[in-house]
């Protein structure tokens, strides 16, 4: 098919065929990808892939989607990482459900704008609908209120604005403190610098072995606050570390940010997937006592990115966010009712990605979105045992929710920095082989690897095998070290 015409580009009810041939295409060429996928990652290296994009004219069109996807099979569907195959066991990165993407296919191609109703309509109270539920399972209250955004590190920066404006002392920001653990997101210390706080406003709290916040601790840092003259600001709990998955202990901080009059916001990126479970909905008592909470759903709700908010117990906080323009929200148009979501948002044109999630419901319902967190949960928990039980590697924490990180552990081998070598050689080898894909952190101070475990299709069969691809490779670096010395 040829479309030469650039008004024959356009997608309007006179080329309603083109596009529906276009799109069938498409998801075709997804749909076999899929298909015959058999590793998450093809090990192609920047160096190799470069070249394909480089020779890639951008000035002299094809003129022709079928040849477009021809060339995009060379410059990104061949090589792409495939989040759906369960040996990607890396970042924060899950498998989607198919009503999504079709809601995802409908929002692209209605391309409504949620700033403002006259540009979006029902998307408009579709939005604002499941804002009210996300709210109503959180257990918020009536006041609640919240809106989409692009992630996480969006929502905490939002929910930073709203509590150093409620701070008393807001007109002062070098008095102001937040408090956060040492596993908390590094959005929290990013949020403070855009927020012109000062360098040291953020405080670190530390964990328990088991990767949560030490209440005890963060008492001691807010009670020197005080004492010291400065305000604390906001406490930042964490209900899902990035690292280890780990909750911090909701109803002993919600006493403590109560008792000093303090914000408490609850970055719940991550295990907000609770929220829908049939087994672990326990995990997040207390966090109905925040005034401002992060959910992803592109996380642990199976959508595709982007697909997030930003509630908060409060409706008339977001009043912080609220800027008016005669040409897009007038003042008139608050007395008018008319339901604006700019008014609550720092972006001002946002897509429509609450269809996503509207979409999934409406089709799988909240309890099928459940079950497929509780089952990447009960299999980091299996996969936890495995570990424990295997004299190569060492496992740092219990998971709470789907997270694992350990590392390998040589028999004839006690110098730190080659098993930390060792370790980093392994994630390498392995992303360059294809075979699997893991991530890599730090726990205290040492270099560890991490399985993110999202995909319901992944195994404890699948599990074992990348642990036995890891100690190989790391077996081979240390063997060909050992040579080199001697």
């Amino acid at each position: 098919m040829s479309l030469l015409a650039p008004r024959s580009h356009l997608l309007n009810g006179l080329n309603a065929e083109a596009y529906r041939r276009c799109i069938a295409e498409g998801a075709d060429r997804v749909a076999t990808q899929l298909a015959t996928t058999e590793h998450p990652f093809t090990g192609i290296s920047p160096q190799r892939l470069a070249p394909a994009i480089d020779r890639v004219d951008l000035d002299r069109p094809l003129h022709d989607p079928s040849a477009a996807l021809d060339e995009l099979e060379e410059t990104y569907l061949r090589d792409a990482v495939y989040f759906h195959h369960p040996r990607y066991l890396a970042h924060l990165n899950c498998p989607v459900v198919i009503p999504a993407v079709l809601g995802e296919a409908v929002l692209s191609a209605v391309n409504s704008s949620l700033d403002t109703w006259d540009q979006s309509a029902g998307a408009t109270l579709i939005e604002r609908r499941l804002i009210d539920w996300t709210a109503e399972r959180i257990g918020l209250g009536p006041a609640a209120d919240g809106i989409f955004t692009s992630g996480g590190t969006q929502s905490n920066l939002q929910a930073l604005l709203l509590a150093r404006e409620e701070s008393k002392d807001a007109g002062e920001l070098g008095k102001l403190r937040v408090f956060a653990s040492e596993c908390s997101h590094f959005s929290v210390q990013k949020s403070a610098k855009l927020l012109g706080l000062s360098p040291d406003s953020v405080v670190s709290v530390p964990c328990d072995n088991t990767k949560r916040m030490r209440t005890a601790a963060l008492a001691r840092e807010l009670e020197r606050c005080v004492r010291e003259g400065f305000t604390p600001m906001a406490v930042v709990a964490t209900a899902g570390t990035t690292d280890f998955g780990s909750i911090d202990p909701l109803p002993e901080i919600a006493e403590l940010t109560e008792r000093y009059d303090t914000w408490l916001h609850v970055d719940a990126a991550y295990g907000c997937g609770l929220l829908v479970s049939h087994k672990n909905r326990h995990l997040l008592d207390g966090l109905e006592r925040a005034d401002s909470v992060t959910v992803d759903y592109h996380k642990s709700f199976f959508q595709p990115v982007s697909s997030s908010a930003i509630l908060v117990r409060d409706r008339a906080t977001l009043r912080h966010a609220t800027y008016h323009a005669d040409y897009l929200n007038p003042r008139r148009t608050v007395e008018e009712r008319i339901p604006n979501q700019v008014d609550k948002s720092l972006q001002t044109t946002r897509r429509f990605d609450a269809l996503k999630l509207w979409m999934t419901l409406r089709v799988m319902g909240a309890d099928g979105i459940g079950e497929l967190f509780d089952e990447v949960c009960a299999l980091a928990s299996d996969g936890w045992r495995m570990l424990a039980l295997d004299p190569r590697f060492d496992v740092v924490v219990e998971p709470q929710l789907s997270t694992l990180v350990f590392r390998y552990i040589p028999a004839d081998v006690t110098e730190p920095t080659h098993i930390d070598r060792a370790n980093l050689y392994a994630r390498k080898a392995l992303f360059a082989s294809g075979d699997a894909i893991v991530a890599g952190t730090k726990a205290g101070g040492r270099h560890y690897l991490k399985f993110t475990l999202l995909n319901p299709e992944t195994t404890i069969a699948d599990i074992a095998a990348v642990l036995d691809l890891i100690a190989d490779h790391a077996e081979q670096y240390l063997g060909d070290t050992l040579v080199r010395a001697s």
